[in-house]
């Protein structure tokens, strides 16, 4: 017996997807970007990713805003810097509490409504594609819903909470996009290192009610974020020493196409956001003292928003995270003309 009420059935893709479509032509944009994304994976680029934006997208307007300044930038940096947009449609939270991001609550101060959240991200993610030319990336928080943006994704994260979730390493493997396997909120790579290797192997499993086989995902990858030790004290592992240790596992574990994007806030960063542009420089710094490490880091992950720092989700203040601290745009404009300066 379920102890839960079912409130709505939520409409399917298809429908979803009539409500929202994608063009022809964005069709061939999609494919071209994601083949340059692919080569920087393939190592036959040596563009530098940056996935960068909002901790989540909390409203259309101020999120919009943000990718058409993002726009403008990636004209200027284009021979050295490839970015796709952040928009983190799904928040995990640690103790379930909290704002769990647009598909929850498209309206942030009001209760929770999927059914409208489903419509408002497929929306937001539309909307930015047919706008900008960008694809973007988003979380994969619950994985069966990721039929609802799959055509217009072209980067997908496994947080630091689900990377043990045998559903989440088996839906990778089923995608034909890169996925980051981030590591685990206790820093443990094994558990990066399994998820990657799951991800990368074809798996026969249910999905949406179907038995699937998979073909493996030879794009999935490993996300560095930092950790948290038993006392609660966050550590960083994006060093040299962080660096050259995941080159060796990844020597180790036979696994295609070795690569990995490092988060710059998170444990990293100790959630000082202010930090996160040294932190982007230390990376790129690494990657000039040895070519193994230059081959391995494909990019960093940036939160990075219109404000500085984060506001409580009440609040009023236009393009400020109500999640976790991010980087204001002025200062973001200029890391990004930095790091392709550096590149």
């Amino acid at each position: 017996m379920l102890n839960m009420t079912f409130k709505r059935q939520l409409p399917s893709v298809e429908e979803i997807m009539a409500m929202y479509p994608i063009t022809e032509e964005m069709k061939k944009q999609k494919a071209e970007r994601d083949q340059e994304i692919e080569d920087i994976f393939t190592g036959k680029s040596d563009k530098l990713i940056l996935v960068i934006g909002p901790c989540s997208a909390d409203r259309e307007d101020s999120v919009l805003e943000y990718i058409y300044r993002l726009r403008e930038v990636q004209d200027k940096v284009a021979d050295k810097i490839l970015i796709i947009p952040r928009i983190y449609t799904n928040k995990p939270r640690t103790t379930g509490d909290g704002y769990k991001g647009m598909f929850h609550q498209p309206d942030p101060n009001s209760s929770p409504n999927m059914l409208k959240g489903v419509i408002s991200i497929r929306k937001l993610h539309v909307k930015a594609m047919t706008k900008t030319g960008f694809s973007c990336a988003d979380e994969m928080l619950y994985p069966e819903n990721h039929k609802y943006l799959g055509d217009v994704l072209s980067y997908v994260a496994v947080g630091a909470r689900s990377v043990e979730n045998q559903l989440h390493r088996l839906t990778a493997s089923g995608l034909q996009m890169p996925v980051g396997m981030k590591n685990p909120t206790s820093g443990d790579l094994s558990v990066m290192m399994n998820s990657i290797t799951a991800a990368q192997h074809p798996h026969t499993f249910v999905y949406s009610g179907w038995e699937v086989e998979s073909k493996g995902n030879p794009l999935a990858h490993a996300i560095l974020r930092g950790y948290v030790d038993r006392l609660g004290n966050a550590y960083a592992n994006y060093h040299y020493e962080d660096m050259q240790h995941l080159c060796e596992l990844y020597a180790k574990s036979g696994l295609a196409n070795p690569a990995v994007i490092v988060d710059t806030n998170h444990s990293n960063s100790g959630k000082k956001w202010d930090q996160q542009p040294r932190i982007a420089k230390e990376i790129l710094h690494s990657t000039r003292h040895s070519d193994q490490i230059h081959r391995l880091v494909k990019g960093m992950m940036i939160e990075s928003y219109l404000e500085d720092g984060c506001q409580k989700p009440d609040g009023d203040i236009y393009g400020k995270s109500i999640t976790d601290p991010c980087l204001g745009w002025e200062k973001t404009e200029r890391l990004i003309y930095e790091l392709a300066d550096l590149r």
